[in-house]
């Protein structure tokens, strides 16, 4: 699949020819490959401002989740979606922006479901002896080459961070997370993006994908830079617990109390429901994301038991 997704043309991308593209190799979750260029086509619809078309790319983007990313499961054939994924994204219906995007990442990552862990949260990489049960090929595999097919496709990326919608501006920084190039640079854009960004969840977002880039790529500066938002109390409630959680997954300190006391203030209490919209915190828990990391960074040896 790296080598599938590494071969294909840039006008092959750009022109939208899916008849290009060996689909017939790859199943998806629930039947033949080829069905997943027929939802795309239905997904990337010219007509996007008329009601009917909007309607069928949403049903086909719904369908799409189900093919490639069935209960937090990465497939072989969404990495062969991806370039197509993004560029929908780019310059398709804008109702539908932040949710494709959200579904490019997650391609493009391990799964999340119920783990929301001081290591887990910012985890990219899947185990290496996972198999993913259709074809049969190692689920990092499928993985890198996702995180490939976006890094060869910022230029799609980084306009995304202006969005008029911060949903998808929140939704860009979570792709823009997942990349295995440019990574400075990228860096740069996102706390360019940090300094000016207005929307709560964006700006989690935001802290959470800065965090991720630099804990993969072992940025020794980003602790502290993490520390000092959570420190400051002049700083807003959402972005002290964005980089809280930042801190405890860049680092094995033990938890400082001040920063317990931040994160279990019923101030932070409040933002819970808000902030289950930033899109590392929906796969941890459905409804409770924020409660559950928190409760996983704090006690990791407490079993969780929601009602």
């Amino acid at each position: 699949m790296r080598t599938v997704v590494a071969a294909i043309p840039r006008e092959v991308k750009d022109g939208f020819r899916y008849d290009e593209i060996p689909w017939q190799r790859f199943p998806h979750f629930y039947g033949p490959g080829e069905e997943v260029s027929v939802r795309l086509a239905a997904l990337a619809a010219e007509d996007a401002e008329d009601d009917e078309a909007a309607e069928a790319a949403g049903r086909a983007l719904r369908q799409l989740w189900d093919h490639l990313h069935h209960q937090g499961s990465t497939i072989a054939v969404g990495a062969l979606a991806v370039p197509f994924l993004l560029r929908i994204a780019a310059t398709g219906f804008p109702g539908l922006r932040a949710d494709t995007l959200r579904l490019v990442a997650e391609i493009a990552r391990s799964q999340h479901l119920g783990d929301g862990s001081r290591e887990g949260l910012l985890e990219v990489t899947e185990e290496p002896s996972l198999i993913e049960g259709t074809t049969m090929c190692p689920v990092n595999w499928t993985i890198q080459a996702a995180r490939d097919a976006i890094t060869d496709d910022l230029h799609l990326l980084f306009p995304l961070l202006s969005d008029p919608d911060a949903e998808a501006r929140s939704a860009a920084a979570f792709v823009l997370a997942v990349a295995t190039g440019e990574i400075p640079y990228i860096s740069s854009a996102l706390h360019r993006r940090l300094a000016v960004e207005d929307d709560r969840v964006a700006r989690v977002s935001l802290i959470l994908a800065i965090a991720q880039l630099a804990r993969e790529h072992q940025d020794e500066l980003a602790p502290s830079w993490a520390r000092d938002l959570w420190s400051d109390s002049g700083r807003s409630p959402e972005t002290r617990i964005g980089a809280g959680l930042a801190w405890l997954c860049l680092v094995d300190d033990p938890v400082p109390g001040e920063l317990r006391a931040l994160l279990l203030d019923p101030g932070t209490e409040r933002q819970a429901d808000l902030l289950q919209q930033v899109p590392w915190l929906g796969p941890v828990d459905p409804n409770h994301g924020l409660r559950r990391c928190i409760h996983d960074m704090l006690t990791p040896d407490v079993p969780w038991n929601r009602a």
